[in-house]
């Protein structure tokens, strides 16, 4: 199968214990790597105001990761999110399309702006005009 890139994200219970935290983050991250992916980065963005309550909770300790996989493993990291109590939502996309597109826009725009400079005219030929004028 190929490999795509995922973003797993999950808000963690603020209530929780740094160290409980950064254990759930490092098992997590054993898990990823257990079931044969690699992860490409790990953001610990920190306690967040969440948009709105979720159990009455009005903050949520976030974390995001990269993971380069098949997909099989995610289906194991979601099933064990969803029974694990410290964490209080989680979403997982598929990003490796979305950014494909985006790189081939930025191509598309960088040779636009190539092609646009070069019938552009430079300080040095508006001068050499402007002496031909007079």
């Amino acid at each position: 199968m190929a490999l795509r890139t995922y973003e797993v994200m999950y808000i963690v219970d603020p209530a929780a214990d740094a160290d409980k935290i950064t254990s759930l983050n490092e098992t997590i991250g054993q898990l990823i790597e257990k079931e044969g992916a690699t992860i490409v980065r790990m953001d610990d963005i920190g306690r967040r105001t969440l948009a709105y309550e979720i159990n009455k909770k009005k903050e949520g300790y976030y974390v995001l990761f990269e993971i380069d996989g098949t997909g099989q493993e995610i289906l194991e990291l979601e099933r064990r999110m969803r029974v694990n109590d410290l964490i209080m939502r989680y979403i997982t996309v598929r990003v490796d399309e979305d950014r494909k597109k985006a790189d081939k826009m930025q191509a598309k725009r960088d040779k636009r702006m190539s092609q646009r400079s070069k019938f552009r005219k430079t300080e040095e030929t508006a001068e050499t005009a402007g002496e031909l004028e007079a």
